[in-house]
């Protein structure tokens, strides 16, 4: 279990608040810079580069994970499974040409949403589950881009299709960002997180 790794460090409100931000200023860069983004997400499946950057994030944050979790039975597997991170990341390049990037941005989500479902368990008030539903999209998206990763550059083609399209789904990312934000300030308090 993973809960007391993160939420020494972050309470509810602290991760609303991030999370809210965040989703704004995308969204809005989104909304405002439309065709740099489209262009940028259309070459995002195949960028290897960045499918390097990201996924050396992931192998350094799995690292670290797996030092601080309670493997259980497990623990035996402990160094293999560190030596095995390493080697994984250097295969992964050298094998896994084929739209590495996806891949990559789908193991950040799937370890990015352990912190913040940490954070929102089991928590006060129930407009908290902001949080777990967008994670679970994620989780979602991300079991289909990591096993199916040409399904990245279907929805991106899908959402990048029409102008309206584009636009409704930027809005609607500002606004679950600014309600999120709202309800980190206004009910999320730091002595509930």
């Amino acid at each position: 279990m993973t809960r007391h790794i993160y939420t020494q460090f972050f309470s509810l409100q602290v991760i609303g608040i991030i999370l809210g931000v965040i989703l704004v200023v995308l969204h809005v860069i989104a909304l405002s810079k439309r065709e740099s983004v489209m262009d940028f997400l259309k070459q995002l499946p195949r960028n290897k580069n960045l499918g390097i950057v990201v996924l050396a994030i992931d192998c350094i944050w799995s690292f670290w994970l797996i030092g601080k979790v309670d493997l259980g039975e497990f623990q035996k597997w402990e160094n293999p499974i560190r030596i095995g991170l390493p080697l994984g990341f250097i295969c992964f390049i050298i094998w896994v040409n084929e739209f590495l990037a996806v891949r990559a941005v789908g193991i950040f989500l799937l370890l990015l949403v352990c912190p913040l479902l940490d954070v929102a368990f089991l928590q006060e008030p129930s407009t908290r589950v902001l949080i777990p539903i967008l994670c679970y999209v994620w989780i979602f998206l991300s079991l289909f881009w990591i096993g199916m990763p040409y399904l990245m550059r279907d929805h991106i083609a899908l959402i990048t299709k029409t102008k309206g399209r584009w636009t409704i789904l930027s809005v609607g990312g500002i606004v679950y960002g600014f309600l999120m934000i709202v309800c980190a300030f206004a009910f999320w308090g730091i002595d509930k997180g």
